[in-house]
Formats: structure tokens, sequence, C-alpha cells
């Protein structure tokens, strides 16, 4: 059987509906501080945006491209072993409280170390890769956000969206890097900024708690 609907209105109701939550947890997940985020800050306030614009573009399309990647395999792998991805989903949720914990009580972002030349459209895109953060919102996706019934249709567009809500979210970080570093250098806008992220992040997860609860 085909992982490819007739029709993109054989995509289940129930998958359409976490849309929402989708977006909003690749919004959080994409524009709280991480390792992509500094480096793109700083090599914003050191090249300026044009010069930075391979770099973001490198960030962008790497992690779309690894999302899909992701889902592939693991689309695979759930069609053999069904109940992995119950377990997985479950786990990933557990990890993402466990991430949303780390954000609320995240301390001073601290600077990149300045480069030479700004990173290159290549080098940002096997970044993602090696990159801890981008590994658990790539899982986190596709266990959480990805259903398993019409799994490749639901993975186009979980991969279309996390592309539409990432580029302008670590774009913000390039434009506004000198004021948003001013800002999150001072303790209480810090500690408001990340425990306001990681608020989000928990309500991203309501889809699981109503799983749960039935």
């Amino acid at each position: 059987m085909s992982l490819i609907p007739a029709s993109w209105a054989d995509v289940p109701l129930t998958s359409l509906s976490l849309l929402g939550p989708l977006a909003l947890f690749a919004l959080v997940s994409s524009i709280t501080p991480g390792p992509n985020n500094v480096m793109l800050a700083t090599s914003g306030l050191n090249f300026g945006f044009r010069r930075t614009i391979p770099h973001l573009l490198g960030v962008s399309i790497g992690f779309t491209l690894m999302v899909f990647l992701v889902g592939i395999g693991l689309g695979s792998v759930f069609q053999q072993v069904p109940s992995l991805y119950t377990v997985l989903k479950y786990a990933g949720a557990a990890y993402l409280l466990y991430l949303a914990w780390k954000i609320a009580n995240a301390g001073e972002m601290k600077d990149g170390v300045s480069r030479a030349r700004p990173m290159t459209f290549l080098q940002a895109a096997a970044f993602q890769w090696v990159n801890p953060k981008a590994w658990v919102m790539a899982v986190g996706i596709i266990a959480t956000y990805t259903p398993q019934a019409s799994f490749f249709a639901n993975l186009v567009i979980a991969t279309v969206v996390c592309g539409l809500v990432n580029l302008p979210s670590v774009g913000v970080w390039v434009t506004f890097g000198t004021a948003l570093r001013r800002v999150l250098h001072k303790p209480a806008a810090i500690r408001a900024f990340n425990v306001g992220m990681a608020l989000l992040l928990v309500a991203s997860l309501y889809p699981i708690a109503l799983d749960l609860l039935r």
C-alpha cells in the first residue's frame, strides 16, 4: 500500500487539526536561543544581513531537508513496528518537557566565536546534522506532530510548515541581533523571555495531553 494518498482530501481531519500546534512548536523551537541563533545573531552583527543570507538559508533549508529525510527513515520503521511510533511520541513529548524546563532556567546567552568570514550555505546546512537542538526538533516534529495515517502526505505538510515558520524565525536573530542581544543580557528580560517561550513550548504539546485523557 502506497504512503502517498490518492488526493489531499484523503488526509485525515485529525492530521490537519495538528497544523496549529505544529506551527506553534516550530515557532517556539526555532526562535528560542540555540547554537544556530547565536551564530546567526553574531554573524548579523559582524557582517550585516546581506552577507549572512547564505548562512541563514543554509540553516533553514538544511533543517527543513533534515526533517523530511529523518521522517522518511522513521516512516519505514513505523510501518514495520507500529508500537515504536507510540513509544517515540511519548518519549519525545517527555524530552520536550525537559527542554522546556531547560529553556525556562537557561542563563544568559553567550557570544559565539567571531569568524573571519560568514558561514557558507553548505557549512550551515551540514551543521544541522551535528546540532543536538536540530535533532530534538526534527524527531519531535515527526513523532509528535506527524500522524502515522497517510504518513507521507503528513510528512510533506509538516516539512512545508516547518520551512515556512523556520526561515522568518531564525531571520529575526539576524535582523534584530544587536537589539535582541542587549535585551537578553538583562537578567530580568532574559528570564521573562525564556519562561514565556517554555510555557508556549509546553502548550504546543496539548494534543498529547488530550490523548492521555481519552
